[in-house]
């Protein structure tokens, strides 16, 4: 049961974030999820047709689409109270279905990179749709960001808004093997909480699955330029080295020291020159966690102009931190026109590649071990 997961999940948060009062408002909306229920007769839409669903709570608001279970919009207050919508998108539904940029989608099967197109399991060999060169990026060329998704359940308004967004992924979709129910949950919690909860079942055979969200943040607000003068803290030690083709070749390197080094704040483009080849940042961070806490502090993002603060809290092992270093006069919003850098992906995930890899931490789903992927982005703001 998804309400089980959800308490779960926001009980261990409560052991592990901060101080007892600040998780008081969490706890609070775990006994309202509790009383609304996730039997999904309340305003459940059984028809898929693309929508946009709203989410409100106080002075957020979040717009979602069916359409790849995608994020729309989040708008949240500055520090001076001003409201700006932080992730980039467009204005219509039409050109979500046409977008090539994974603006705010959910992507999937397998998140990420998978090398040469093809994998072993079980001693069978899978060969997948190549949409990458030679490899499978985002789970092929029509992956779970491009199909039209179920709406479970929707509720716009009250102590937990939420929108649930499922899909039957089947056996042999772009080369995957088996049948997959993949389930996006959006909720807002809290005071400027999102959290993201996504699940997956193996429904005949064992499969590899990664989703990921790939919202485009930028909380200096969409319309604001770029995020080179935006700070990140990355809570990972180690990156997943990769090949010319962003393939990872099965080793880590420390990042101390090096362009990759966000253990402590630093300004996003700051050496960003320094990675001329990918004109940014594109890489797999390994989450270091604290031992035995399953939730891990993963990125800090600070926009000094706004005040925003964006923190991120997940289970998954990965971190891919992405600069939108191929971004090229993209008509956005009200149209504006984003260029490269105009928003940073936080992609908390499996390692990329892991079905080619024995040592990354497994990505196999089975009926009897089912995926589930926790993110906790919360948004403050701070005076100076």
């Amino acid at each position: 049961m998804i309400h089980h997961h959800i308490f779960k999940f926001i009980r261990t948060l409560s052991k592990e974030l901060e101080h007892k009062k600040k998780m008081s408002k969490i706890f609070e909306v775990v006994v309202c999820l509790f009383i609304v229920g996730f039997g999904f007769g309340n305003g459940a839409l059984e028809k898929e047709e693309i929508g946009i669903f709203e989410l409100k709570k106080g002075e957020v608001s979040l717009k979602v689409t069916n359409w790849g279970a995608s994020i729309v919009s989040l708008v949240l207050p500055d520090n001076k109270g001003k409201l700006n919508d932080v992730v980039l998108g467009y204005d219509s539904i039409k050109e979500y279905t046409n977008d090539s940029t994974y603006f705010g989608a959910t992507v999937g099967r397998v998140a990420n990179r998978i090398g040469g197109a093809q994998f072993n399991l079980n001693g069978k060999h899978y060969k997948l749709v190549a949409n990458e060169g030679n490899n499978t990026l985002h789970g092929g060329s029509r992956g779970f960001s491009d199909v039209i998704w179920k709406v479970k359940k929707y509720q716009k308004e009250g102590p937990s808004p939420i929108v649930t967004f499922t899909y039957h992924s089947f056996d042999g979709e772009q080369g995957f093997p088996g049948d997959v129910l993949a389930t996006v949950s959006y909720i807002l919690t809290g005071k400027n909480q999102l959290v993201i909860i996504m699940k997956a079942k193996a429904l005949n055979k064992p499969t590899p699955v990664n989703l990921a969200n790939h919202a485009y943040w930028n909380i200096g607000g969409q319309n604001s330029g770029n995020i080179l003068n935006e700070v990140i803290q990355i809570f990972g030690s180690k990156i997943t080295l990769v090949d010319s083709k962003l393939i990872p070749t099965g080793k880590f390197s420390h990042v101390k020291g090096t362009a990759y080094d966000f253990l402590k704040p630093q300004i996003i483009g700051s050496r960003i020159n320094q990675l001329a080849e990918t004109k940014g940042y594109d890489i797999n961070y390994v989450l270091d966690g604290e031992k035995g806490k399953k939730i891990k502090l993963a990125a800090k993002v600070h926009d000094k102009k706004s005040g925003r603060v964006l923190t991120l809290y997940t289970n998954a092992p990965g971190l891919q931190f992405y600069t939108g270093n191929y971004i090229k006069d993209v008509k956005g919003k009200n149209g504006y026109l984003y260029k490269a850098h105009a928003g940073l992906c936080l992609e908390s995930q499996a390692f990329p590649d892991s079905v080619n890899h024995p040592d990354f931490p497994s990505t196999i789903v089975t009926k009897e071990k089912a995926y589930k992927h926790y993110m906790l982005f919360k948004f403050s703001t701070k005076s100076h």
